[in-house]
């Protein structure tokens, strides 16, 4: 079976902290770092089947297909397989608009 190497990029490691932060300090630390750990779990877990996420709808719906998403609750994990790769673009909250999220990043670049 064909291994993946999973990469976090920088806006993702930055979802992982602004998360742990707004749990940690709205509800607990150790629900913060439960939280933290099944997502980067579930993120780990691609190494072995990436291809099991869904396209992301909103973004095929304009024409781009190379981004997929799998979920963690009310999280949804974004990220594209490239090669051996598996890169994590973003973790962000599925109960946000995912238009408006996508425009503050890429405002942000």
């Amino acid at each position: 079976m064909k291994q993946y190497d999973v990469l976090f990029i920088s806006d993702a490691e930055e979802d992982l902290i602004k998360l742990y932060n707004y749990v940690a300090h709205n509800d607990s630390v150790t629900k913060a770092k439960n939280l933290v750990n099944k997502i980067e779990k579930l993120c780990k877990d691609l190494v072995k089947f990436p291809s099991r996420g869904l396209v992301v709808p909103k973004l095929e719906k304009l024409g781009i297909s190379i981004y997929r998403e799998v979920h963690y609750k009310a999280y949804r994990i974004i990220y594209q397989v490239l090669e051996n790769e598996v890169y994590i673009h973003s973790i962000l909250d599925s109960r946000r608009n995912l238009t408006q999220l996508l425009q503050e990043r890429l405002l942000r670049i």
